[in-house]
This record gives C-alpha cells, sequence and structure tokens, in this order.
C-alpha cells in the first residue's frame, strides 16, 4: 500500500506471501492478511485511511466489506473493471519487475529476499513513490481542476 497525505511524506507499507506450490496452499493475502496490511498502515500513519482499490476478488467480498465498516477510520473506493492507470501499485510492481529482469533461473528464496530488498528501500525514498501516485492523476497534492 502507497499512502499518501499532503504535508507529509509517502509512505509504503507491504507484506509478502510466498507460494511455493504446496497443495491447497493460498497464492494471495486473504482478507485477514489485508485487514491486518490496512490496520497495520493506520497505525503508521495515525490518520483517516481513504482506500483505492481494484477490483481484486479479496478486496470486493462480502468478509472483506464486513471488515471494511468495523472500522470507522476507513472508507473504500472501488475502482472500475480494468483501471491500472489509477492505481499507483501497479507503477510500483512494475518499477519492482523492472529492477528484477533476467533473473527467473535464481532460486526462489534469493528472489523473494531481493523483492523485499527493493521494496525497503522505496519505503525510505518518498519521491519515486510520489511519482507513482501522480502517475495516477489521483494525487492529493494536485490542483482541483479547472472548470
Amino acid at each position: 500500500m502507497i499512502a499518501s497525505r499532503p504535508g507529509s511524506r509517502t509512505r509504503l507499507c507491504h507484506r509478502l506471501r510466498l507460494h511455493i506450490g504446496r497443495k491447497g496452499e493460498r497464492r494471495s493475502l486473504s482478507e485477514d492478511d489485508c485487514i491486518r496490511l490496512i490496520d497495520g498502515m493506520h497505525q503508521l500513519v495515525k490518520a483517516l485511511i481513504v482506500l483505492v482499490w481494484d477490483r481484486l476478488n479479496t478486496h470486493v467480498s462480502h468478509t472483506m466489506r464486513e471488515l471494511i465498516e468495523a472500522r470507522e477510520w476507513l472508507t473504500v473506493f472501488i475502482l472500475s473493471s480494468y483501471a491500472p492507470e489509477l492505481n499507483a501499485v501497479e507503477y510500483l510492481w512494475a518499477h519492482v519487475k523492472r529492477s528484477l529482469a533476467n533473473l527467473g533461473s535464481m532460486a526462489f528464496d534469493r528472489i523473494e529476499s531481493l523483492v523485499r530488498n527493493r521494496l525497503k528501500r522505496l519505503q525510505y525514498r518518498p519521491h519515486p513513490l510520489d511519482g507513482f501516485v501522480a502517475g495516477t492523476g489521483l494525487s492529493p497534492d494536485l490542483p482541483p481542476p479547472s472548470p
């Protein structure tokens, strides 16, 4: 998640899930994993959160709606069906993936540590994060559109 607030530095909060192909193993974050990430972001920024989310099935499930409704400090807007250009995290992943090009033959644990390293470095560099948010056109620092 990328958190942007006028007057404060942009922040990154992330969790990685390593999928190694065990039978019945979940490949992505569950609703509980996502809400723990959101709760962590709330503790980090100590402010109300307006979340702009894509339509991933975990994001729009009934369970997730109940978890969101239980948090008065959280407002969620769901993007249209396919709008990656409005999702700042898509820009973040493109940036991270570009730095990992040609690493397909490496061991999974090495790739995992490289991804963690890239994300950790981005946590302390607000300027690229600002760029990812600004690329969506949804930046809170942008002036309102003229009539």
